[in-house]
């Protein structure tokens, strides 16, 4: 962005890459100040889902095996969402915050299911 006698002005970003500059006002000293905004409050507000889809490779009783262990499920609930990925062909297994969902649909990688993240709207 440049002003109108050709100077440059920097945006910065935050330092995991997130957020946008949004202004730049200039403090009393003479410095820059960048205020920044947050990705966006729909980003933060919103919780996320991790999906677990059908797929033709993974037996049944892997997948209650594979929830247990990344959800800590009980059996009974490892098979019920097992048995709505069967019949139905997705589960929602995880609701909540995107870093922790994330993980989850990383750590559901790593086994090798098909897992996505959703954002719930």
């Amino acid at each position: 962005m440049e002003q109108e006698d050709g100077d440059i002005i920097p945006v910065a970003r935050s330092a995991q890459g997130r957020g946008r500059a949004v202004g730049m006002n200039i403090s009393s000293a003479g410095n820059p100040v960048i205020e920044q905004e947050p990705e966006t409050a729909q980003d933060l507000d919103l919780p996320w889902q991790v999906v677990v889809h059908n797929d033709p490779v993974n037996l049944m009783s892997y997948v209650t095996m594979v929830f247990q262990k990344v959800f800590g499920f009980t059996r009974e609930k490892a098979e019920k969402h097992m048995l709505e990925v069967h019949r139905e062909g997705r589960s929602i297994v995880w609701s909540g915050m995107r870093e922790r969902a994330e993980l989850y649909v990383q750590q559901l990688h790593g086994y090798l299911l098909l897992a996505t993240l959703e954002r719930v709207s």
